[in-house]
């Protein structure tokens, strides 16, 4: 699918791995609406990006709140191509911690977010992408882009529901695939290692040094750039779909 004038949706669009993926997509010619819960990050990205982009802030995990979002996008843009799923947490913590056992409420926080936001913006964008009409020469109606972890692969001690919820956006690519396939519509899942994103930017330098001597080669931080390259790529490329790509340098991550 070509990236010029289609559009696109980009959760986490305000920062880090959301932010760059905006960028590149609207340089590729495409409209995008990021959405996010900072307003005033978003509020920049959109004056950075100019005509060609919007800013809505929106909780992903809001049923009515994301369906209206769609009709909006609907009735503005008469058209939806792809969604590209950046926005999630990961926060730490351990089943036996030494201030007594894994809370419930934080555990169902990160997959309220996580896999609930992911889902609920998916749907909904399945939805308006199967009602575009394709136009001469198209084969594919748009594509569905989710950001996973290696940590569903291999989570580290303290990312137990961090990586379940990883794990589970993982297992929802291949069954989202078969379903939308008869949609002409794309699902694709981005598995990122260590990326450098604000958070980690904001460590010390030697903490983000030893980070990246963890990557076999390249021996660095992943750029968020790497990431937006690749949803360009899972984009333009028609045959990549119903599976996990790791960007991760081939690094496993240890126990610890």
């Amino acid at each position: 699918m070509l990236v010029k004038g289609k559009v696109f949706v980009v959760t986490g669009g305000a920062s880090g791995l959301g932010a760059e993926t905006a960028t590149h997509l609207v340089g590729l010619g495409g409209k995008v609406i990021m959405v996010d819960m900072n307003h005033e990050l978003g509020t920049e990205m959109q004056h950075r990006l100019g005509e060609h982009s919007e800013f809505v802030k929106l909780d992903v995990t809001d049923e009515s709140a994301v369906e209206q979002f769609y009709k909006n996008v609907a009735e503005k843009y008469g058209q939806l191509n792809g969604l590209i799923n950046c926005a999630g947490i990961g926060p730490s913590a351990k089943v036996l911690g030494k201030n007594g056992i894994h809370d419930l409420a934080a555990f169902q926080k990160v997959l309220n977010i996580n896999v609930t936001g992911t889902f609920n913006m998916l749907r909904f964008a399945a939805d308006l992408i199967s009602k575009y009409e394709l136009k001469s020469g198209e084969e594919e109606r748009g594509v569905i882009v989710n950001t996973a972890s290696v940590a569903a692969y291999d989570g580290q001690i303290g990312q137990t529901a961090y990586s379940a919820s990883k794990g589970a956006v993982v297992a929802m690519t291949l069954p989202l695939a078969r379903e939308l396939a008869q949609h002409a519509i794309r699902v694709m899942t981005i598995a990122p290692g260590i990326m450098e994103t604000p958070m980690l930017k904001g460590l010390p330098e030697k903490v983000q040094e030893a980070l990246g001597a963890m990557v076999p080669f390249p021996p660095r931080l992943a750029k968020p750039e790497e990431f937006a390259h690749l949803v360009g790529h899972i984009m333009e490329n028609a045959y990549l779909n119903g599976e996990v790509i790791r960007l991760d340098g081939a690094i496993r991550m240890q126990p610890k």
